[in-house]
């Protein structure tokens, strides 16, 4: 069976509407969809049980419950979404605690510079610490004024729009301090260490003609 990597490789490119070239990434098919693509079943949670954990390269390791989260400042951003798979879905709206306002609040100085971000279902995805720094990167709990759904990571997903979208963790569960940067789940079969869109970083080693058309078969809301 193929993986994932050289079924999207396989692809067919989309050609990109010159009108749309600034915000588009090359590559990308825009669409209305919100489509649903995860690995594993949908997790279901005892929320008296759920909890956050911070670990790693840090001074003091600590676990937040929802409570705590949802008492920090919240923070609505819009953005756009960009999926290694080829969609792109614009202006969409997304409501939690920003990275760097969790950072603050948690009171604890960070001494790696990257992160590794743990969701559930033995999920991860590395980012370095800068780019979770920015306005627009949310510990996410709602969409379009709604709780998310769990298929789109309820209770709390990360949203960093600037990255492919695998970066945005379904269903988050730890936040890991690194030294140094190493590879996550996507990361270790096939796909980029960093995913920008608008430099195709879709896949580590390999220059890329790639093509989609796969997510037009997934589910979607």
């Amino acid at each position: 069976m193929k993986s994932k990597a050289e079924r999207i490789k396989q692809m067919k490119v989309p050609a990109i509407d010159p009108a749309l070239a600034k915000r588009l990434p090359p590559g990308q098919v825009l669409t209305e969809r919100f489509p649903i693509l995860h690995e594993g079943d949908v997790p279901e949670y005892d929320m008296k049980q759920w909890s956050l954990r911070v670990f790693g390269q840090v001074d003091q390791e600590r676990t937040w419950t929802y409570e705590e989260i949802m008492a920090m400042p919240q923070t609505t951003i819009h953005c756009d979404i960009h999926c290694v798979t080829r969609w792109s879905r614009f202006d969409n709206s997304f409501t939690g605690v920003r990275f760097r306002d969790f950072l603050e609040a948690m009171g604890i100085e960070p001494r790696g510079e990257y992160v590794m971000l743990h969701g559930d279902n033995d999920y991860t995805a590395n980012v370095p610490l800068r780019d979770l720094l920015g306005d627009d990167v949310l510990l996410a709990h709602s969409f379009d004024g709604e709780p998310l759904t769990p298929k789109h990571g309820w209770p709390l997903r990360v949203i960093v729009p600037h990255l492919y979208f695998w970066k945005s963790v379904k269903w988050l569960r730890g936040i890991e301090f690194l030294q140094e940067n190493q590879a996550g789940f996507w990361e270790q079969n096939g796909f980029h260490l960093n995913g920008d869109p608008f430099l195709e970083e879709r896949f580590s080693g390999e220059a890329l003609p790639i093509p989609e058309d796969e997510w037009e078969k997934k589910e979607f809301d």
